[in-house]
């Protein structure tokens, strides 16, 4: 009955998926039809930007509030929310000419601390008719206001999220070796999901890269507190209020993705225990004090259905047959014909059409990794926060970091480790040691059951030893023109890779080692000092002046160095997959 229950509520899920799945929607075209709008109002619409930071380095923060300053919008103010209270940042913001807020503690988080903004704003002589949200890791690109203010044209849209893009991989790239082949986790949620989701009006905020109307924000009471995702329950609030949340799918942020497994699974983990404080809430999908309409409703059904149904059922897939070989306790009741006859076909067709909708993003074995790497942490998120909604403290997803070492993340290890050895152990107890007379009917199903899970715990497995990263910056290749100076004669190079702190170029080196040179490109000047020089290829590392690390930020993220996956291809992932392991 556990397994029925689990299997049932997991067709449910997909069903559910499948139908929002059935529509998309782009709105490229409707910001190419608004900006002439936008670009004839005589005066744009004020826009205070707001960078929520609490513990990121220097370095990190910096980029963001030189991206920020540098958009090319002519009517914003850029603001440094400071919770943590860092006089250097204070000094900072006064160089890069930005301003910064701070507040005597940290009641609600991030919350709170946007809301202690949100007053003081209010009180300003010209308060904003437009906030933006950045988290202190996202530098948004030149275009970014521009673009998504174009749809406020439309005076029933509330808020305008964009989707995160990433500079550098997630740990489970990294630690597969995979970063060329597989997207990052968050690509499946923001290329596929958001705007299907946008198609059925069921869009939601999600926080960073987001720009959000002043005043009916101001009207609801500012960011909810009732739950550790805001950001999705602002959209519910503002919908309560009569005001939509638009998708527009564009990448005119780009972030860094959580650098290592525990901080990766500490941002899972807060999202699913949001979202329960979100379904035991008033706002919540089965709640009688909200006026949300039947498909907000379904839309939070599903993601219910998808944090609390579908994980727990993926961790009981990998026990039901070590329960049948070791136990002899049948949770299915199907001989390996049954399994043909049915499951197989249901298996392929779901493969393909979620292969051909997601254009490769979901894939068997890949995506179970994916959720297998959060599932205990998410499993007890589901409990924690339907048993005991209030009372969490958010946990911040911790950005930069020494992370030149490698590093084994142990309790992940252990689990799935012991897990592993337990289907090896079983496959050998049934089919080595104590052969049973039904190994060709139910046995045959576990067995096959059983080297499914097998590879995917292998592979978890490696996912959990972490690979060091010894570069503070990621490159990015490109075969770009660019002009070097050395004592006033010009020499044209083509750019190798790039990073914000230096880059690799083709062809002789137009100065030795240790001289300076001065890199031209896209109407910048950025000093810089050659450091490598050998026949076919030199590199430059830029300068570390503050004018130069400006000058390096707005070209880089400026420019189209970070490229979408467009398709992923199940042969190049399964082939990166075995070197990393046979490696």
């Amino acid at each position: 009955m556990i397994f029925l229950t689990a299997e049932a509520l997991t067709i449910i899920a997909s069903m559910m998926s499948l139908f929002f799945l059935m529509r998309t929607r782009e709105r490229v075209s409707d910001v190419a039809a608004n900006l002439p709008w936008l670009d004839a109002l005589p005066r744009k619409p004020l826009i205070d930007v707001l960078i929520c930071t609490y513990n990121e380095e220097e370095a990190i923060v910096e980029r963001t509030i030189i991206g920020a300053t540098g958009m090319d919008y002519p009517n914003y103010r850029v603001w440094i929310l400071d919770d943590g209270k860092r006089p250097w940042l204070e000094e900072l913001c006064g160089k890069l000419g930005c301003g910064y807020i701070t507040r005597p503690d940290n009641r609600h988080a991030k919350a709170g601390n946007i809301n202690h903004a949100l007053a003081r704003l209010a009180e300003l002589d010209e308060p904003p008719e437009f906030i933006s949200i950045l988290d202190a890791d996202f530098v948004p690109r030149p275009a970014f206001l521009r673009r998504a203010m174009s749809l406020f044209r439309d005076s029933s849209i509330g808020v305008v999220q964009t989707p995160q893009h990433f500079i550098n991989p997630d740990p489970i790239q990294t630690n597969l070796l995979a970063t060329e082949v597989w997207p990052d986790d968050q690509r499946f949620f923001f290329d596929v999901v958001m705007p299907s989701r946008d198609a059925w009006g069921a869009a939601f905020c999600c926080g960073t890269s987001s720009i959000i109307r002043f005043a009916p924000l101001r009207a609801i009471g500012g960011f909810p507190t009732d739950s550790v995702t805001e950001d999705y329950l602002l959209s519910l609030r503002l919908k309560e209020a009569g005001l939509s949340t638009a998708y527009l799918n564009e990448p005119l942020t780009l972030g860094l993705a959580p650098e290592g497994i525990k901080e990766y699974i500490t941002q899972r983990n807060r999202w699913c225990l949001g979202f329960m404080q979100i379904v035991r809430g008033r706002s919540g999908p089965f709640s009688t004090r909200t006026n949300l309409k039947f498909i907000d409703r379904l839309a939070l059904t599903d993601s219910f259905l998808n944090w609390a149904a579908v994980y727990p059922a993926r961790m009981l897939g990998l026990i039901v047959p070590i329960l049948y070989l070791l136990f002899d306790i049948k949770s299915v009741h199907a001989e390996l014909n049954d399994v043909a006859a049915y499951f197989l076909p249901y298996f392929i067709w779901s493969i393909l059409s979620m292969a051909w909708m997601t254009r490769g993003r979901v894939m068997p074995i890949m995506s179970d990794v994916c959720h297998f790497i959060a599932a205990p942490a998410i499993v007890k998120a589901v409990f924690m926060g339907l048993m005991k909604p209030q009372g969490h403290k958010f946990k911040v997803t911790a950005k930069g970091g020494d992370r030149s070492q490698g590093f084994v993340e142990w309790p992940l290890l252990r689990l799935y480790g012991s897990l592993l050895f337990l289907t090896i152990l079983s496959i050998a107890a049934t089919f080595i040691f104590h052969v049973r007379g039904d190994g060709v009917g139910f046995g045959a199903l576990a067995l096959a059951w059983s080297w499914y899970n097998m590879i995917v715990l292998t592979i978890v497995c490696f996912v959990c030893v972490e690979q060091p990263r010894r570069r503070k910056s990621e490159r990015f290749e490109t075969s770009e023109p660019m002009t070097l100076v050395v004592n006033g004669a010009e020499h044209s190079r083509r750019l190798a890779d790039i990073s914000i702190s230096g880059a690799a170029f083709r062809g002789d080196a137009p100065a030795p080692q240790g001289a300076p040179v001065l890199c031209r490109v896209r109407g910048r000047d950025i000093a810089a000092t050659v450091t490598r020089a050998r026949a076919g290829g030199f590199a430059v590392r830029f300068d570390s002046s503050l004018a130069t690390r400006i000058a390096v930020v707005r070209h880089f993220y400026a420019s189209d160095y970070v490229r979408a996956f467009e398709q992923v291809g199940a042969s190049s992932v399964g082939r990166a997959v075995v070197k990393r392991i046979m490696g």
